[in-house]
C-alpha cells in the first residue's frame, strides 16, 4: 500500500504524518515536493498541516495553485482518497475539493490545545476505525480554523451526512462552549460527496503515542489501513 504527502514551503506537520502513516501501513509515505506534477501511483494522498507559504493572502491560497496540487485534484476525480489536515484542509477548500472556507479564529487568537471530536459517521474509510457517536481527544494548533459556509451548503453537508467530525465537550455535548474556533456548527472535518475527500482541522497525526499525550488519533489511520488494504 502506497501512500504521498505533499510537503510545501511552510509545511511542518509532515513528519509527523509520515510517522502516523508509516506507523498504520507499515511503510513510509513519498514525500513529493509541491512543484512535482508527474505524482506516482498511489493509494493515499495526504495534504498536510503547516503554513504553506506563509500564508500569505490566505491560508492556503498559494498551495492550492502548486503544480502538484492540479495532479491532487486529477487524481481525487478519478476516487484516490486525499486527506488534508489543517493547512491541508485549508488548502482542498480553496482548491475547490471541498466546500466553504476556513477564516480566523473568532478569538483572533492562534489556538494550541486538546479538543474533544465526535464522530458523526463511521461509514467512510476516514472514520471505520471508530464508531458513530464516538468522542476522541485531539489536538489542534491554528489560527485560520473557523469553518464557514452558507446555510444552504450546510444543510446539504448534513442533509447528505458528509460532516465528519464535530466540536464537542468531553460528554459529547456540542454546545458553543465546546467550539474552539467558532466553526458553524460545531464543525471540524467534513467530506466530499463520495466521502473520499476528508478535509479535517484538528491533528490526528499527533495522537498517535502515549508520550505525546493520547493515542486517539490512530482510529483514523488504522481505519485508513484496512479500508486500503
Amino acid at each position: 500500500m502506497k501512500s504521498a504527502i505533499i510537503v510545501f514551503p511552510g509545511s511542518n506537520r509532515d513528519r509527523d504524518m509520515m510517522v502516523a502513516l508509516r506507523q498504520a501501513f507499515g511503510s513510509d509515505p513519498l514525500m513529493v515536493w509541491h512543484k512535482e506534477v508527474d505524482l506516482p501511483e498511489v493509494d493515499l494522498i495526504v495534504v498536510p498541516g503547516g503554513f504553506s507559504y506563509g500564508d500569505y493572502l490566505r491560508a492556503g491560497a498559494m498551495g492550492a495553485h502548486s503544480p502538484a496540487m492540479r495532479t491532487v485534484k486529477e487524481r481525487a476525480g478519478k476516487g484516490v482518497p486525499v486527506l488534508g489536515v489543517c493547512n491541508g484542509f485549508q488548502t482542498l477548500t480553496e482548491a475547490g475539493m471541498l466546500p466553504g472556507a476556513l477564516m480566523r479564529n473568532a478569538s483572533l487568537k492562534f489556538i494550541c490545545k486538546t479538543v474533544h471530536l465526535r464522530v458523526e459517521t463511521s461509514q467512510s474509510i476516514f472514520t471505520g476505525g471508530y464508531s458513530a457517536g464516538q468522542t476522541i481527544a485531539v489536538p489542534v494548533a491554528h489560527n485560520d480554523g473557523n469553518y464557514y459556509a452558507d446555510d444552504a451548503t450546510l444543510d446539504r453537508l448534513e442533509d447528505r451526512g458528509l460532516v465528519a467530525f464535530r466540536y464537542v465537550d468531553a460528554d459529547g455535548g456540542d454546545g458553543a462552549e465546546a467550539n474552539p474556533n467558532g466553526s458553524r456548527r460545531n464543525i471540524a472535518g467534513i467530506f466530499n460527496g463520495t466521502k473520499t475527500v476528508l478535509g479535517l482541522m484538528p491533528h490526528p497525526e499527533d495522537a498517535i503515542d502515549p508520550l505525546h499525550g493520547g493515542t486517539e488519533g490512530r482510529g483514523l489511520f488504522e481505519g485508513l489501513a484496512r479500508a486500503l488494504a
